[in-house]
């Protein structure tokens, strides 16, 4: 189904915090900077599914040329963040339940490779770095702290990807984690009930590392997305074990 664009004047949506003039940033392009900036409104709801984006009206926000405003919508296009439609230009895309699903799948799937390269090439700082994540995660159940606890698990999948050791696969996983959080999904649990059960899920995939045992990592960390998935309701129950 596709999204009915909005009545608000394109481009000014509210939260116009990040509509604020791009700066100088060495090494990275306006393209660039446009980009992360326009993800970001997007993953944190400023710019609403649904949205009408204008091109013109963002460079001048921004302060710069429309040509890195239409390069920024292309990336987004083609991460499926923003659609564009006859006679009513570019919006901001709308994903239904069962996309959210297959994307959730996808995912799962890509974490699980990312641990078994993980498992094959991690060296004992990045063994260390991980049990010290696992000690924050211990403490962080025990008091039931889910925000510390959601810093902690993203900080445990970004040591595991780089470790990986494949660029594509990192880009792969970063685009999307845009729809983790367009799916209001929670690695760690909605529940306190749920949160001693991902702390041994994490607990097993570390063990699997020490081991260096790729197959393992990557059934246990697939199983312990799809888990999450399922605890958060992208998933139906009888997803949650891989086949």
């Amino acid at each position: 189904m596709q999204p009915r664009p909005s009545a608000q004047p394109p481009g000014r949506p509210p939260g116009r915090a990040w509509e604020a003039p791009l700066a100088e940033v060495e090494g990275l392009s306006l393209g660039e900077q446009a980009f992360r900036r326009l993800r970001d409104a997007i993953i944190q709801g400023a710019l609403p599914p649904g949205r009408k984006i204008s091109e013109r009206g963002l460079a001048a926000a921004f302060g710069i040329s429309a040509q890195p405003v239409r390069e920024a919508l292309r990336r987004l296009e083609r991460e499926g963040l923003v659609l564009t439609l006859p006679r009513s230009g570019t919006v901001v895309a709308e994903l239904g339940p069962g996309q959210l699903a297959e994307l959730g799948r996808i995912r799962a799937a890509l974490e699980g490779v990312a641990a078994a390269l993980a498992a094959e090439r991690l060296d004992a700082a990045g063994l260390a770095a991980l049990a010290a994540l696992l000690r924050r995660m211990a403490e962080g159940t025990a008091a039931a702290d889910t925000a510390a606890l959601d810093a902690a698990n993203e900080e445990f999948h970004a040591l595991i990807h780089a470790a990986a050791g494949n660029a594509f696969l990192a880009r792969s996983l970063a685009s999307l984690r845009a729809y983790d959080h367009r799916g209001q999904h929670r690695a760690v649990g909605s529940t306190p009930r749920d949160l001693p059960k991902s702390l041994a899920e994490h607990r097993g995939i570390v063990v699997a590392f020490r081991r260096r045992d790729a197959a393992l990592a990557e059934a246990r960390m697939r199983q312990h997305v799809l888990r999450s998935l399922v605890t958060n309701g992208v998933l139906a129950a009888g997803a949650k074990k891989p086949r």
